[in-house]
């Protein structure tokens, strides 16, 4: 019992010691782990001209010899191209990245169950 108090104890201590960008990373880490409903709509101007959803996560690609962030993001998701949430026949996951510094986007999680899946 002890031991069980000492180690949270210690944990609540790491995490409160860690600044809030790494405190943001090791929640997004956890979150990557557990998986989203992910949702990224790209817009041109007002119009939504590409969705894709199902995806997991969202990553920022970094460079492999110099480590430093690059200006864009990527990830893996199906492209739905009627907007309607749902994989049709015909739609396949796809790989896709977007420029962080051009792209107007939005990505967020999309949670519904069963009952409200076609409202």
């Amino acid at each position: 019992m002890k031991m069980k108090l000492i180690f949270l104890m210690l944990l609540g201590l790491f995490f409160t010691s860690c600044t809030q960008e790494t405190q943001n990373s090791l929640s997004r880490s956890i979150q990557n782990w557990t998986g989203t409903n992910g949702v990224l709509d790209v817009y041109a101007g007002e119009k939504l001209v590409h969705r894709f959803i199902n995806i997991d996560k969202l990553s920022t690609a970094y460079g492999t010899k110099e480590s430093e962030m690059r200006p864009y993001r990527y990830g893996y998701g199906i492209d739905d191209m009627n907007f309607n949430y749902q994989k049709d026949p015909g739609e396949v996951k796809v790989y896709f990245e977007f420029s962080d510094y051009s792209t107007s986007y939005i990505f967020y999680e999309r949670n519904i169950n069963k009952k409200n899946q076609n409202q």
